[in-house]
């Protein structure tokens, strides 16, 4: 057992910063000297002067054999796995460091439909094909849920010659498929099984909450650090375990993704959110639960509000309770029209609106004030008169898009792209008006962010119920990135 007391990278970093030296290396501000006065009079100078690079002291993230491999160490034992990386550039370079070790050019990769924009673009970069499986849909709900382990059985029979198994788990809005039972099948075929994990990194410390990835058999899982615990925004981990996959591939991949310069702000961050969980981890999700609980509780006692809660159905299997999701569309008015409200009136801020839903995320940083202010939210915009901007019904709208509304093909259930995504990223293209563009194959990301599910990506031949609902977005006060075009009135297409 390693000594979870211990912060390594984070008191190195401490001791470097107030060392009182002449710092001729970067960065240009030097220790905070030179930075601007109005982010000093914000900030102070003391973050300035642990803003430092790879002295020696500190260690280097590429090839670490002191502070930083110390803290990797101990984040693997915290978290339950053999080998954790450090990540500076967020999960999106741990997931696309994980299809790059496992899958080259050609070679066939397993994902769901509803896999996270940065896992295509790790099929840009490695050229690998995918093979999309349908999530379970919800249609009460209007949510994706995970895919089965039926469904992936049915996906490994008709191409068995795929090289690993991309699932998301927990989903945005915290639900987990039986990823136990996918484990053990994907590795009947000897293949790795990957796992976006972005908003599970809790999952390791509190017997409430789901099984943790590693836990439940993954051989390597992506973890969001920042958007669940207390490491700073794009601090994540990459872990590791058994001998399916090559570390070294994964050192070199993330060495390629990552930048040459990382921030030590960030990486201290992660061994300081590490020996918190370590230290005080389970008293810190019971306190959440207790106050997810609470906000559940009360939410679900106001009229024409429904909060998602834990089903036994194909694709979920657990809930992770600490994530609350509340269907307003009930209310006659959309999740973009409610957040709007809340932000600008009530203060207070979603985590992910959508078309019918608004979904809350309650971590270790939640108040009870937090939770008051939310309730009292929702209390009030079910009382006062707020008019919605959608022309028709809203319900009739959920049930023209149903499946659509998450880009599933509900006429297949296994789906291959017309083209792989690095293949149609890189032909040649051209920009045709939207309404011209059904039928055509895609050459650019679109997708509401968040959650960062693409409705279209490269390769992938275009639905024209996906342009409709991104249309209804933009209406509605969403957002969508990766197009050329932000007002969606052309889109990028390959040439025919």
């Amino acid at each position: 057992m390693l000594d979870q007391t211990a912060a390594p990278l984070l008191t190195t970093l401490q001791a470097s910063a107030q060392r009182r030296h002449a710092p001729f290396y970067t960065p240009g501000h030097k220790r905070g000297q030179g930075v601007s006065q109005l982010l000093a009079d914000w900030w102070g100078k003391s973050v300035f002067q642990a803003d430092l690079p790879e002295l020696p002291e500190l260690d280097n993230l590429f090839a670490p054999t002191g502070v930083i491999q110390e803290a990797q160490q101990l984040a693997a034992e915290a978290f339950g796995a053999e080998k954790t990386w450090f990540l500076i550039n967020g999960s999106t370079v741990g997931v696309m460091a994980a299809i790059l070790a496992t899958c080259g050019a050609g070679d066939k990769i397993i994902l769901p439909r509803n896999v996270h924009q940065c896992a295509i673009e790790g099929l840009v970069l490695s050229g690998a094909i995918p093979v999309f499986v349908n999530p379970e849909y919800d249609p009460n709900a209007y949510l994706a849920n995970s895919i089965t382990p039926a469904a992936l059985a049915k996906a490994l029979k008709q191409h068995p010659d795929t090289k690993a198994v991309m699932i998301v788990y927990p989903t945005y809005h915290g639900v987990c498929g039986d990823i136990e039972a996918i484990a053990q099948l994907v590795h009947q075929h000897n293949i790795p099984l990957l796992v976006d994990e972005a908003h599970g990194a809790h999952f390791a410390f509190h017997p409430e909450l789901p099984t943790s990835a590693l836990a439940a058999g993954a051989d390597l899982a992506v973890q969001s650090t920042h958007k669940v615990l207390g490491a700073m925004t794009q601090a994540s981990m990459l872990h590791l375990q058994g001998n399916r996959i090559d570390s070294q591939k994964l050192s070199q991949a993330l060495q390629l993704l990552q930048s040459t310069s990382p921030s030590y702000l960030l990486l201290a961050s992660l061994d300081a959110a590490r020996q918190q969980m370590a230290l005080y981890g389970e008293k810190l999700m019971s306190r959440t639960l207790e106050l997810a609980t609470q906000a559940r509780n009360q939410i679900s006692q106001i009229a024409n509000l429904s909060v998602l809660e834990a089903a036994n159905t194909p694709g979920f299997k657990a809930l992770d309770h600490t994530r609350l999701t509340v269907k307003v569309s009930d209310l006659g008015l959309s999740g973009f029209e409610v957040d709007q409200v809340f932000h600008q009136q009530l203060g207070v801020t979603a985590e992910l609106p959508t078309l019918p839903n608004l979904t809350f995320l309650i971590s270790l940083g939640s108040t009870e004030a937090d939770i008051e202010q939310l309730v009292q939210a929702f209390t009030k915009i079910t009382q006062d008169d707020y008019l919605s901007q959608i022309t028709g019904s809203l319900q009739d709208l959920l049930e023209k898009w149903s499946e659509q509304l998450l880009f599933i093909h509900p006429s297949s259930f296994i789906i291959c792209p017309k083209l792989s995504p690095r293949e149609a990223f890189f032909a040649p293209t051209e920009t045709i008006p939207v309404e011209k563009t059904p039928d055509r194959i895609s050459a650019e990301f679109v997708c509401p962010y968040p959650p960062g599910i693409p409705a279209l990506m490269p390769g992938e031949m275009i639905n024209p119920a996906a342009i409709e609902y991104l249309q209804q977005v933009l209406i509605l006060g969403g957002e969508i990135t990766g197009c050329s075009d932000p007002n969606l009135r052309t889109l990028k297409v390959v040439k025919e």
